[in-house]
């Protein structure tokens, strides 16, 4: 079995390897590392570095294989809209490695995201799907995982079988009756994918873990990071997140938030039409998240899995719970 991927980069050897990196791209770019480099974080799924550098810090980040595009697809968007989103000032597609400008405090950093934080955000995420609406070839090209409607029965089937097959012990091992009412209960899933698709809202960018963390204020406007939870799929899945950031661990009227993500796809589809739309939609995010879910804690250690190994079953036992309320269960 392969080597855990937050144990390998937790290694002597594999953290020289990636600062040598970080330091040989720095200094390409006409800048200088000045001091130390720090490993911030380690997950199953990804890890962080900063260097200090003459240019301020430099952010380093390297995704496990499941999220290995995102360097590609940030690339890609930063291509396709370089208002919305930074070019990486250097990346490795092979081995998901990516180096990038720091940009200083993000939208919800040092304050509770206030509802017009909350309303910038959506508003951002849905500007940002009109316009890569036409790029799915070019985004799926760089690696984003196609998770359209279309796709999600069989994805459904697939995660069955795999959540099935997984040892008794793993947290999210689905025993033999369980597997069999996810199987015979796919009818749910396949009438969501009809909802959507009968309706001309798109499938288009996800970016998979939209809040105010995940947006910068830049220069008087808005940009938006971390790409590793992204897919190719229905519009309205992107707001599963801040549905349940907002209606569970806020008391700010969700509301309101929908009518600024609704504002920008007014000529496509009415306000309502949208909200109505919104349970399927929820379903289909839920087959979506367990597969993002499924890969990022492949080959965690047993502590790792303590914490987070029960997301791949959790999300797709919510596909059959009725929305709202909180039918994403996101949160922080």
């Amino acid at each position: 079995m392969d080597e855990p991927f937050s144990l390998r980069v937790a290694g002597p050897a594999w953290r020289c390897e990636a600062q040598d990196w970080i330091a040989d791209q720095v200094t390409r770019s006409g800048g200088v590392v000045t001091g130390e480099i720090e490993q911030r974080r380690v997950r199953p799924w990804s890890t962080q570095l900063v260097a200090p550098t003459d240019r301020g810090p430099a952010w380093f980040k390297a995704n496990c294989r499941a999220l290995a595009f995102e360097p590609a697809v940030q690339q890609e968007l930063s291509r396709l809209v370089p208002a919305e989103v930074d070019a990486p000032i250097a990346l490795d597609t092979a081995r998901g490695w990516m180096l990038t400008t720091d940009r200083g405090t993000t939208l919800g950093d040092g304050h509770e995201p206030t509802l017009d934080d909350w309303r910038a955000v959506v508003r951002l995420a849905a500007t940002l799907q009109r316009r890569v609406a036409d790029k799915g070839p070019t985004l799926r090209a760089a690696g984003l995982p196609d998770c359209a409607p279309a796709t999600v029965p069989q994805r459904y089937a697939w995660l069955v079988d795999q959540l099935a097959a997984l040892p008794a012990d793993h947290p999210s091992h689905v025993g033999a009756d369980e597997a069999a009412t996810l199987r015979a209960t796919v009818g749910r899933v396949e009438q969501a994918v009809e909802e959507l698709l009968a309706m001309p809202l798109p499938v288009t960018f996800q970016h998979g873990d939209l809040h105010p963390k995940n947006v910068f204020a830049v220069d008087g406007g808005l940009r938006i990071f971390d790409f590793g939870d992204a897919q190719w799929a229905h519009a309205l899945e992107v707001l599963a997140v801040p549905y349940g950031w907002v209606t569970q661990l806020t008391q700010l009227p969700w509301g309101l938030v929908l009518d600024a993500y609704a504002e920008v796809w007014s000529d496509v589809v009415s306000r309502d039409a949208l909200e109505g739309l919104m349970p399927a939609a929820m379903v289909t995010h839920a087959v979506n998240r367990s597969f993002t879910w499924l890969g990022s804690v492949e080959g965690a250690q047993a502590s790792e899995l303590a914490e987070w190994g029960d997301a791949p079953v959790h999300y797709l036992r919510l596909a059959h719970v009725p929305f709202p309320p909180g039918a994403s269960g996101e949160g922080a």
